[in-house]
């Protein structure tokens, strides 16, 4: 089993990052290295959102570089942070990952990511684990752009909505 931390801190309020992720009006922005698509929305929490997501992996695994997830979320508050399982492929495997937003005051938040991966075939386990974890891992200035990115696109969105309004 291979286990991932990440973190950054960003300025913005929690409630702000937490529509980075949570957003699902049809204009939200895809983000470049992964294609998100929710197969169920869950409760008004988020708790229960099933998601389908293809993303990068290594081409040595057959796949032309694009893997595939299957994620659910088992436990969400909202501006707090969220729990997911997924399972996966190439190669078949399972994950559960966790994101937690702190507050930080004076408009800041620190963001943390989790995730524990695991091969579902023992070989795979033991011989390509660890080198495809550390793949999936290798992307994690893109996902502190995509959230600092994604703040901007929605105060440009929440400005375009203030002035159709006046």
């Amino acid at each position: 089993m291979q286990t991932h931390h990440y973190e950054i801190v960003v300025d913005a309020p929690p409630a702000d990052v937490w529509e980075v992720f949570w957003y699902w009006g049809p204009d939200r922005p895809q983000p470049k290295l992964a294609t998100i698509e929710r197969l169920l929305p869950g409760d008004e929490t988020g708790r229960g959102l099933v998601r389908h997501c293809t993303f990068r992996v290594p081409k040595w695994l057959g796949t032309g570089g694009r893997g595939e997830s299957w994620e659910w979320v088992t436990e969400a508050t909202p501006h707090e942070g969220w729990h997911y399982e997924a399972i996966g492929k190439p190669p078949f495997s399972s994950a559960s990952g966790t994101i937690t937003l702190t507050d930080l005051g004076d408009g800041r938040t620190r963001v943390h990511f989790e995730e524990r991966y695991e091969a579902a075939n023992p070989l795979v386990r033991r011989f390509l684990e660890k080198r495809v974890h550390e793949f999936l891992s290798s992307d994690n200035d893109v996902f502190f752009n995509h959230v600092t990115n994604g703040l901007a696109w929605h105060r440009e969105r929440k400005a375009r909505a203030a002035s159709a309004q006046t």
